[in-house]
Formats: structure tokens, C-alpha cells, sequence
């Protein structure tokens, strides 16, 4: 019942429509006894006495309770529909809200195909629910009640003969709603992850493919197909098993009708006209009850998916604006400091007391080995974590207390791993940047060594390209990813191995434009390439989280530590001085 408390209060002021809607599906259910009672009037009236004289006017009666049903009946569903339409857009854009506003920790117990599903199968079945089960519901309860009260009125004895079967499929209903509402969980479980199988497979469909793996994710997603089709297949043995049962007894009414009302009928206890009358509202004790085990059966998968949304819908990211946050000023001057900062997850040390400090317009290099810690520090600056002790600056001041919008606008990453939206080039640099004129992205796509391959392209700056850059090299994605990020003219410019599938030729020529920009940047460059650091400012060398050796590039050398021992191999230097690349 939780989940219909949540929707109830969710529709705000969308349950006028909705309520209206419930309101029409049941004046319309309760008009379906008005033209059998004129039927009876018709033949007890009319064809027995064969007196026309209320012919016409039973007739003409009947054509317009049909008319006004069908146009109440086109209200109503007009009313429910989009009253459904419009709550699932809202929920969908508090969803994807949600989803936007999350931090790492969210994304990482969440698979993509799970958010996926949730945001399409699970609010089609919301939509479902209260466009359709709503008013079949109400229609159902509203036919029965009415209907039975109405025969009631007509013949006591024959309406309690029919009636008294209704127990028992209420008895069975109860049963059968038990068993099926945890299978109905497993189906909604088993359908993300064959969803999530399906969205990694195309995700990661280039390295399916350069590692032969075809034939591998094959038999992975039929597993996982096999998988949902078995769970579908046992929840529906389980209706068909309930099914027919439900329905003999429900069809065992139209026999007592049958039956019984024939005794009565030849007893002089019922009139051709009121035998009429029941034979013709049978069904409308019936179906209702019929459509009881279909009703309850989709009930039972809108509180599994209804769950599913709840848990997105009511989120809370662990990293937020905090209440005495403050607004950045338009340009912040770039000073970044790191003081005394560790980071755990899950008990494991991921950085320990780390502390630097760059001066605005400086830039920072940061090397180590694999799992050292690199990345993580970029996290901490730009907030996507938080550390469990300590404190990251900009421009002296903690960036807790900034709101996160501005922060993000601030500090500017263009990454290893680029992901390029379905858009223009042009589109995909203009990215973030407000009011970037065409001038500008070709100027920053020139800094960024872009502007070259971008015009041999087909149609130059308006090429489309796909999710993940399709069709272009792995450098010629970085490159464009640089040019996105330079574009924000941020204060903080983050370079994560950037310049990794480029040439050295290129890299030498980027580096050079990056020194040059005409806006003050402080860089932050995470490399392996002892050429990509070497310039720097200051470069720290992290090791297992601890910083093991920091300093400029000449000292490092002089040190004859990890730093030394790197730049040795990348220039074929023999490190007990010999140079053995002559």
C-alpha cells in the first residue's frame, strides 16, 4: 500500500483528472443495468401484451443512455490518460533529476541497464496502472456491486444463488495474489539484467570485438535470457493454473441462471422480462470476478516496479550544497592547496595525508604507478568525493563551502577515457560553454591540435559523430575532449592522461599552446609520459596513496628514485648514467 500512498501524493494537483476520471468510469459502469431493465420493460410492457404504445419512447431511451455512456466513457478515458501521461513525464524528470544529482557512490551500486529499466519498463507499468487497472478496477467493483443490488431488487431468492459463489473465488484470488507477487520481484530482477547484459555488450562493443569475445557475451546474454524467459514462463503456468478455475466458476453462473431461474420462471416467480433481465446481466457479475485474477495479477507487477522507481525517485546523494555554501566569484583565481588529505572506501586506504600547494597559472604534475592514488586526487578537487579527513582549497578557501555547480564550472577535466555525445563536433565542444561564439570553438580546437583533422572531415564542424566518438582515432577523441574542456576557459584545467593516444609531435605542440592560453589556467596533469610532466611547476609521485617523492623536474632526477627510474626507460637511458640509446 506504500506505493499507492506514494502515487496518491505524488499526483498533487493532477487527482482532479484522475479522480474525475474514476468518477465517469463509475456513473458509466453503473448506466450498464439501465438498458437491460428497459429490455425487461420492452418485453413485459410491449412484446407480452403486444402493446407498442411505449415502443418508441423504451427505444429512444435506450439510444440515448448509450450515447450518453459512450461520450462519458470518451471523457473518462480522455481524463485518465492524460492525467498518466502527464504524472509519468513528471516522475521520469524528477528521475532523471535525481539520477543527474548523484554522486559517484549512487552510480556505482547502480548498473546502467538497471537505471535503464527503471526509467522505461517500470514507469510503463506505473502508466499502466493508473490509466488502465485504475478504472477496470473501479469498473468492476462498481458492475458487481451495482449490478447485484439491482437483482436484488428484482428477485431475492435467484440473486443470492448466483451470488454465493463470490466467496470462494475471493478465497482463491487471495491465494493466488500471495504466490505471484514475489515472482513478479524476480521478473522485474531477471529483466535488468538482461537489460544490463545488452547495454554493456553495445557499450563495450569495440572491445568485444578486438578481443574476439563474440561468441562469449553470446552465451552470457542467453543465459540471462534464459534466465527471464524461465521466470516468465513459471509466473504464467502459475496464472493459467488460476485462470481457468476462476473463470469455470464465474461461467458456472450463466448455468444457475439457467437453472434456477427457469424453475422460478415456470413457477410464475419470474417473468419472461426479469428471465431476460438476469440472463442479460450475468456477465455482469461475472467478468468482474474474471477480471479479478488479471487485475490483481497487474497490481502485483505495478508494486514491484512501483519499488523499483521509489528507490530512484527518493535518493539522496551523499555529496550536496551544504547550507552555508556560497556562490563562486565569476573567475576564481586558480590557488589550489591540498592540506593533510586522506581518503578511505570500505575501510581501504586510498590516499593518506596527502598535502601540495599551486599557485594560480602554475601546473602540477602527478605520476605514479597503477592504483596509486592519481585519479582519486582529481576526484577530491572536483568533489566527487569527499575526503575523510583533511582539507582541499580553492583559493584558500574549502571547496565544501562552494556551491557544487560553480565548483564544476571552476575545475574543467578532459579525460583518458572520452565519451562523446550523439551530436556535431561543434556541438560536442560548445558542451557546457554558454554562448560560445563558432570563432571560439575553432580557436580552442586549434589549441587543442583538433582544427586540422576537423576540416578534412565531410562536413567539418557540423560532422556528426556517435556516443563514443565512432569513426574517430583514439587521439582524435582526446583532442576533441581537450578542446570541450578548454572551452569552459576554466581556472582549473585537469589534464587525466589526456594526450596518452597522441604522438609525440602532437603532444609537444599541445603542451607548447597550453602555456600560451590567453586566460590565467591553473593545470593539474595526470601522466605516465615523463615528456607530458616535465615542465611542470611541481610534480608529486604517489605511491600506495602516500606521496613518495615530490619537486620539480631536475630535482626529481637528482633523487634517483621512481621518477629517475621512469625517465630512464622512456629515454633509453641506462640508469647507472650510461645513455645506451646510441
Amino acid at each position: 500500500m506504500l506505493q499507492l500512498k506514494w502515487l496518491w501524493k505524488y499526483m498533487g494537483s493532477k487527482r482532479k483528472l484522475f479522480v474525475v476520471g474514476l468518477v465517469l468510469s463509475a456513473i458509466t459502469s453503473a448506466m450498464l443495468v439501465v438498458n437491460p431493465r428497459l429490455s425487461q420493460m420492452l418485453i413485459d410492457n410491449v412484446i407480452t401484451p403486444q402493446d407498442t404504445t411505449l415502443l418508441l419512447p423504451i427505444l429512444g431511451a435506450m439510444l440515448l443512455v448509450q450515447i450518453i455512456r459512450l461520450t462519458l466513457r470518451y471523457l473518462m478515458v480522455v481524463c485518465l490518460e492524460k492525467n498518466s501521461q502527464t504524472l509519468i513525464d513528471d516522475v521520469r524528470r524528477q528521475m532523471f533529476k535525481v539520477i543527474q544529482e548523484q554522486d559517484y557512490h549512487f552510480l556505482g551500486r547502480f548498473r546502467t541497464g538497471d537505471l535503464m529499466t527503471r526509467m522505461t519498463n517500470d514507469l510503463d507499468l506505473l502508466r499502466h496502472c493508473t490509466a488502465w487497472i485504475s478504472y477496470m478496477t473501479v469498473d468492476s467493483v462498481v458492475i458487481f456491486l451495482v449490478t447485484f443490488i439491482f437483482l436484488l431488487s428484482v428477485n431475492v431468492k435467484l440473486t443470492l444463488c448466483l451470488v454465493i459463489i463470490t466467496p470462494i473465488i475471493m478465497i482463491i484470488t487471495r491465494m493466488f495474489s500471495k504466490i505471484i507477487h514475489p515472482m513478479f520481484i524476480q521478473v522485474r530482477h531477471k529483466l535488468s539484467l538482461l537489460n544490463t547484459v545488452a547495454q554493456e555488450n553495445i557499450a563495450g562493443n569495440r572491445v568485444v570485438k578486438a578481443f574476439a569475445a563474440e561468441e562469449f557475451e553470446k552465451e552470457k546474454f542467453e543465459e540471462r535470457n534464459e534466465e527471464f524467459r524461465d521466470i516468465n514462463l513459471k509466473t504464467t503456468y502459475v496464472s493459467v493454473k488460476f485462470n481457468p478455475l476462476i473463470s469455470l466458476l464465474s461461467q458456472s453462473l450463466t448455468i444457475t441462471t439457467l437453472l434456477v431461474g427457469g424453475i422460478f420462471m415456470i413457477n410464475g416467480e419470474l417473468t419472461p422480462g426479469e428471465m431476460l433481465l438476469f440472463n442479460s446481466l450475468t456477465w455482469a457479475l461475472s467478468n468482474p470476478l474474471t477480471n479479478l485474477a488479471m487485475i490483481i495479477n497487474d497490481i502485483q507487477r505495478f508494486f514491484a516496479s512501483c519499488q523499483m522507481v521509489m528507490e530512484i525517485f527518493y535518493a539522496q546523494p551523499s555529496i550536496i550544497d551544504r547550507s552555508a555554501a556560497h556562490a563562486l566569484p565569476e573567475r576564481c583565481k586558480g590557488d589550489v592547496e591540498f592540506r593533510n588529505v586522506s581518503f578511505q572506501i570500505d575501510g581501504n586506504v586510498i590516499l593518506d595525508d596527502i598535502s601540495f600547494h599551486i599557485k594560480p597559472g602554475q601546473t602540477l604534475g602527478i605520476m605514479g604507478p597503477t592504483g596509486s592514488g592519481k585519479t582519486s586526487v582529481v576526484n577530491m578537487l572536483e568533489r566527487f568525493y569527499e575526503p575523510t579527513s583533511g582539507e582541499v582549497l580553492l583559493d584558500g578557501e574549502n571547496i565544501q563551502n562552494m556551491y557544487l555547480s560553480d565548483l564544476h564550472r571552476t575545475v574543467n577535466p578532459a579525460m583518458q577515457d572520452v565519451f562523446l555525445f550523439s551530436d556535431t563536433v561543434e556541438g560536442n565542444i560548445a558542451y557546457g560553454a554558454e554562448n560560445i561564439s563558432f570563432e571560439d570553438v575553432q580557436k580552442f580546437a586549434r589549441i587543442a591540435d583538433a582544427d586540422g583533422f576537423i576540416k578534412k572531415m565531410e562536413e567539418g564542424y557540423d560532422t556528426l559523430i556517435g556516443e563514443r566518438g565512432v569513426g574517430l582515432s583514439g587521439g582524435q577523441r582526446q583532442r576533441i575532449s581537450l578542446a570541450r574542456a578548454l572551452a569552459m576557459q576554466p581556472s582549473v584545467l585537469v589534464l587525466d592522461d589526456t594526450t596518452s593516444a597522441v604522438d609525440m609531435e602532437t603532444e609537444q605542440y599541445i603542451q607548447d599552446q597550453l602555456r600560451h592560453l590567453d586566460f590565467l589556467c591553473t593545470k593539474v596533469i595526470i601522466a605516465q609520459r615523463i615528456s607530458s610532466v616535465q615542465d611542470a611547476d611541481w610534480i608529486i609521485i604517489l605511491d600506495e596513496g602516500k606521496i613518495r617523492e615530490q619537486g620539480p623536474h631536475a630535482q626529481l632526477l637528482e633523487n634517483h628514485d621512481y621518477y629517475y627510474h621512469i625517465w630512464a626507460l622512456q629515454n633509453n637511458v641506462d640508469e647507472g648514467g650510461d645513455d645506451v640509446g646510441a
